[in-house]
C-alpha cells in the first residue's frame, strides 16, 4: 500500500534552520505532484508548498516564500522541505501528500481536499 513517512521535526529555536523528508513508498513517485501542508493547534490545515512531478516548478504559500524551500528527489522517492528562519510561528504538524491530477492553476494545489495520500505528520516546534 501507499505510505508517506515523514521525518525531520523536532524542537528548535527561532532563526534555526530544519530540513523535513518526506519517504515515499508503494506509488510511482514520479507520477506525483508533492506537497507538504501544516496545522497548528486549534488551526486549520493549510498549505505550505507544492513541487510538480518533474521538480521544475513549485508554488509557496506568501508566509514562508523566500524562508522554505521544497524540493524533491526522484530516484530516492523523497520530498524535502528546507526550512530557514524559523518562527514561533511556524509551530504546528507538518504533513506531506500527494497528488496526480495536473494543473495549470497554481492554487489548485493549496487544497489539501484534493491530494490522494497523507503522511502521519512530523512536529516542529520553534521557540522564541
Amino acid at each position: 500500500q501507499v505510505q508517506l513517512v515523514e521525518s525531520g521535526g523536532g524542537l528548535v529555536q527561532a532563526g534555526d534552520s530544519l530540513r523535513l523528508s518526506c519517504a515515499a513508498s508503494g506509488l510511482s513517485f514520479s507520477s506525483y505532484h508533492m506537497g507538504w501542508f501544516r496545522q497548528a493547534p486549534g488551526k486549520e490545515r493549510e498549505f505550505v508548498a507544492v513541487i510538480k512531478r518533474s521538480g521544475g516548478i513549485s508554488y509557496y504559500a506568501d508566509s514562508v516564500k523566500g524562508r522554505f524551500t521544497i524540493i524533491r528527489d526522484n530516484a530516492k522517492s523523497t520530498v524535502y522541505l528546507q526550512m530557514n528562519s524559523l518562527k514561533p510561528e511556524d509551530t504546528a504538524v507538518y504533513y506531506c501528500a500527494a497528488e496526480s491530477w495536473t494543473s495549470y492553476s497554481s492554487s489548485y494545489y493549496t487544497s489539501g481536499s484534493v491530494y490522494d495520500y497523507w503522511g502521519q505528520g512530523t512536529q516542529v516546534t520553534v521557540s522564541s
